[in-house]
Order: structure tokens, then C-alpha cells, then sequence
């Protein structure tokens, strides 16, 4: 009787659905929002973002028409598609991480933030620091 082998996802699907939450993020748009827009359930939106679940190539249509893309973006940067995928970094996300390490408050929330074991933690951080910098962008004193 052999073991059974986990499979593990193919680089050309973790490139596609990095290229779509690159682009989702991009523009403000929750999984959820995605998901509704094409049909789907967050969860497989989630799936087919970490590459564990292929995308069909009428729901990739139906995903660039929704994210104004062309199909062909999904695929650039991506090689033959035999090496491991490096995740591709728009140059505007770079230099703000880049910003962001040049202080000792990023330096210690980057220390700090992978010890945070549970997603939902690391969710609830994400989203304060997003609301606090919202209100900080309106004026409103923190």
C-alpha cells in the first residue's frame, strides 16, 4: 500500500492568483466583494488567490472582465512556469515597505507580527492599524 502524497499547487496557479489578489487588494476590494461579483464563496476566491484551487478558464474570463484586466496580465512575469513562483511586488508596495522597516516601530511590529499565531489576531491588527491611519488621513486626532 503506498502513502498518500499531498499534491502540492502549480506554480502557474499560485502565479494567477497572486496576480488576482495583487490586483483585488490593489483596488480596495474584499474577497467577499470578488466572490458575489463572480458567483463564488469567499472560500473559494481564498483558494484560488493561494493557488490550492485552480481557476477554470471561463471564471479567470469572468474574474480579468471583473478586475478590468486582460486574461494575459494573470500570466506575466511568470516564465516558463516550471521554476518557483517569486511573488510578484508592485513598486509602489516595495518602497512603502521599504518606508516602513526604515523605522524602529516597523522594525518592531515586523519582529512582532509573525508571533501572532492566530489569523484572526493578525486580521484584528491589519484592520486597526487600517482604521487608525484612515482616521489619522481625515483629520481626526488619534
Amino acid at each position: 500500500m503506498r502513502a498518500a502524497t499531498i499534491q502540492q499547487p502549480h506554480p502557474v496557479d499560485i502565479h494567477v492568483g497572486a496576480r488576482i489578489r495583487n490586483v483585488r487588494k490593489k483596488i480596495g476590494l474584499s474577497q467577499m466583494k470578488l466572490a458575489e461579483a463572480l458567483g463564488l464563496t469567499f472560500q473559494q476566491v481564498q483558494k484560488y488567490e493561494k493557488g490550492t484551487n485552480r481557476i477554470s478558464a471561463s471564471k479567470l474570463f469572468e474574474t480579468a472582465k471583473y478586475l478590468d484586466k486582460p486574461i494575459a496580465y494573470f500570466f506575466e512575469d511568470l516564465g516558463d512556469g516550471s521554476a518557483p513562483v517569486t511573488l510578484h511586488v508592485e513598486p509602489v508596495s516595495e518602497q512603502a515597505v521599504i518606508a516602513f522597516l526604515a523605522t524602529a516601530e516597523g522594525i518592531e511590529l515586523a519582529q512582532a507580527f509573525p508571533r501572532c499565531k492566530s489569523s484572526r489576531v493578525r486580521r484584528l491588527i491589519a484592520d486597526l492599524c487600517r482604521a487608525l491611519a484612515d482616521e489619522e488621513a481625515k483629520g481626526v486626532p488619534v
